[in-house]
């Protein structure tokens, strides 16, 4: 008789072991796990067992911490991966502006600039050569990592 007596109380505490929890996502972008349901917001029921987890497995709750935190590392290395992208085209194209401004003073013929009173005035030869030297130092500087 005693047997069936704990068989049956094992029973009734048995369901009484699992828990409802639910899941959603706040106003402020925070995932909320709660033992209510929300009033206004769509919210997924998670089923747990309150029993002792093996060494071996996670909870849900930990399993869904986890899988965020490898998206969020995702998301951050493909941010840098962008980034570093932008910065590589971004030297590049200033690394072909500065060639291009070099060119223009290594080849030579008529340069003129504008003075204070916006009349045109064609470079010297020792300002050529003063504009070529400088465009040079400005294009390896670009380029030295091209």
């Amino acid at each position: 008789m005693k047997r069936f007596v704990l068989f049956a109380l094992a029973l009734v505490v048995v369901p009484a072991a699992s828990a409802q929890l639910y899941k959603h996502v706040d106003k402020d972008g925070r995932t909320v796990y709660s033992d209510q349901p929300p009033v206004n917001a769509d919210a997924k029921r998670i089923n747990i067992q309150n029993a002792p987890a093996a060494s071996g497995n996670k909870s849900y709750v930990e399993r869904d911490k986890a899988l965020d935190k490898d998206r969020k590392t995702a998301r951050e290395k493909q941010e840098k991966s962008e980034k570093a992208t932008k910065s590589a085209q971004e030297a590049e194209q200033r690394c072909a502006q500065a060639r291009t401004a070099y060119q223009t003073y290594a080849d030579g013929g008529r340069i003129y600039k504008y003075n204070e009173k916006g009349e045109r005035t064609y470079l010297d030869d020792a300002e050529l050569e003063t504009e070529r030297n400088r465009t040079r130092r400005e294009m390896e500087e670009a380029c030295k990592n091209s």
